[in-house]
Order: C-alpha cells, then sequence, then structure tokens
C-alpha cells in the first residue's frame, strides 16, 4: 500500500490508459534538440486518425486560428511544433474519457466546460498580447486543467462522488471537499498527470495552481483562472465545482477589469459553446 498522500496519487495516476504509441513519439521527439520537424509531422500523419484530429482542433472556431489549415505541415510552420504537441496531447487526452463512471460525473459537461475554458483562455492570452506559441499554450492548459478530476472519477469513484455531492449541496469549492473524502485535489492529480506527459514548466504550473492566483507570477495560470470563473458564471458545461470566484486585485490589474466586466468585454461567448458542443458531438 503506497505510504503517503503522493504515493497514493502516482499510483493512480500510473493507472491512466497510455497514449497512443504516435502521441508518445512526439512528446520525445519534441524534447529531443536534434529531433527535425519534418520527423515529427512524419510520425503524426503516419496516424490518419490522429492528424484529422489534430486539424479538426486546430480549425475549429473555438480555438481560432485566423486561416484554415489542411495540412499538419503547414501548421507547424504557422504555430509551431511545441504547440502542435499540445495539441495532440490535448486530444489524445480527451479521447481517455469514459462515457459512463461509477462517480456519476457527467463527462460531457465536463468536457464542454474544459474546451470552453480552453477557448477563452487563448481569447484571454491574445487579450494580453503573449506569443502564438503562448497563445496555444494558454488553450492547452485550459483543456487540461481539470482532468485530475478524470484520475478520480475513473480509480475513486465512490470518494469523488461523496466529493462532488457535499460541494454542491453546500456550494463548496470541489478542490476543498476533495481534500475531505479523497486527501488529494484534483489540481495535485492534474500536476502529476501533466508531468506525466511531459508538458512544459508553465503548464504544469498552470494547472497545478489554477485555483491559486496568488501562488507566484504565471501568466497562462492567470488566463485559466480567469477563463474557469468566466465558464462558470456563463454556465458552459460542469466540472463540477459550483462556487465562482471574483479575480483578486492582481488578475484585476493584469486584465484591467473586475470578472463580470471581464466576462461582459469579451463579447458574445454564446459562439464558443456552440462551436464547442458541435466539437464534442461531432
Amino acid at each position: 500500500m503506497p505510504n503517503s498522500k503522493n504515493d497514493k496519487l502516482i499510483v493512480l495516476v500510473e493507472k491512466m490508459p497510455a497514449f497512443p504509441k504516435s502521441v508518445q513519439q512526439i512528446v520525445q521527439l519534441t524534447s529531443d534538440i536534434n529531433a527535425s520537424a519534418k520527423d515529427i509531422v512524419r510520425v503524426i500523419e503516419c496516424d490518419p486518425v490522429m492528424t484529422v484530429k489534430i486539424l479538426k482542433a486546430l480549425n475549429s472556431p473555438f480555438y481560432g486560428l485566423p486561416n484554415k489549415t489542411t495540412s499538419v505541415q503547414r501548421a507547424v510552420v504557422h504555430i509551431g511544433l511545441n504547440t502542435i504537441k499540445n495539441i495532440a496531447l490535448g486530444v489524445a487526452a480527451m479521447g481517455i474519457i469514459k462515457t459512463n463512471n461509477k462517480a456519476h460525473f457527467n463527462t460531457s459537461d465536463f468536457l464542454l466546460h474544459a474546451l470552453a475554458t480552453a477557448a477563452i483562455s487563448k481569447l484571454l492570452a491574445e487579450r494580453l498580447g503573449l506569443s502564438a506559441t503562448e497563445c496555444g499554450d494558454s488553450f492547452v492548459a485550459g483543456l487540461l486543467h481539470d482532468f485530475g478530476k478524470v484520475v478520480f472519477a475513473e480509480f475513486m469513484p465512490e470518494e469523488f462522488k461523496l466529493a462532488l455531492e457535499k460541494s454542491k449541496a453546500q456550494q463548496l469549492p470541489l478542490h476543498q471537499t476533495e481534500l475531505e473524502f479523497i486527501g488529494l485535489s484534483h489540481a495535485q492529480a492534474g500536476k502529476l498527470l501533466a508531468e506525466k506527459w511531459e508538458l512544459s514548466e508553465p503548464l504544469i504550473n498552470a494547472i497545478a495552481y489554477h485555483h491559486e492566483p496568488e501562488h507566484g507570477e504565471n501568466v497562462l495560470r492567470d488566463c485559466v483562472f480567469a477563463a474557469n470563473q468566466i465558464s462558470k458564471h456563463m454556465h458552459f458545461g460542469d466540472g463540477g465545482n459550483p462556487q465562482i470566484d471574483a479575480l483578486p486585485d492582481s488578475l484585476v490589474a493584469r486584465f484591467g477589469l473586475p470578472l463580470t466586466d471581464l466576462c461582459a468585454s469579451l463579447g458574445d461567448l454564446d459562439a464558443v459553446k456552440t462551436e464547442a458542443q458541435s466539437f464534442i458531438n461531432e
């Protein structure tokens, strides 16, 4: 038996299904400074299913590429290898979610919340004038920020169900009730998943601290935190956490507006929900 909470969490994360071989190869190649873009494109294009999924994600309106792209090679030129790797990881992660679980965690609502948060996180990154790579990372951080919940729903369903029920009944933060019933939060589980998937340090920290906006300087985390609250405010899906947090002063300073005003300044966000829903349903 694991003798600490962290050991217990590592055991759970290791139980998660492996990604397709093509995704594993992409991760390995992007960490090799001697690997060429051509090598990585070849790996992706040898997996037709992954190719279709990556192009579908990049061309979906909620990702927001200015121009449609019909080839992975062209996409690499426009948005870079790191973003391609992150999108591959994101779509692979979506693919491991099971429809049914004993925690009665609604994975369709979860995915809608994750995709909407991803799109809004990218919008906020663009608003701050971040680079194309950072904007892509903001999208992926938003998409994966709650994936620790998938670990709990699959491998600790009884405890997670109790955490979900108490969170909803008493309008408490879900990460707080997870600590009570599981002894760990989904942010901690998400951090280990992100490390297992070899994401970058800023991405790992954005996922690990997406409920802790005062924890150090991390612009990706700030985009995810704000996007998460906006998604909940707009009722875009449901990640199981009913509490909407106001933006702390540091984030009001960062974005120039408090939460409701920031939400309004982004324009008609219903299109984000519509496009995310159609992406899930296709």
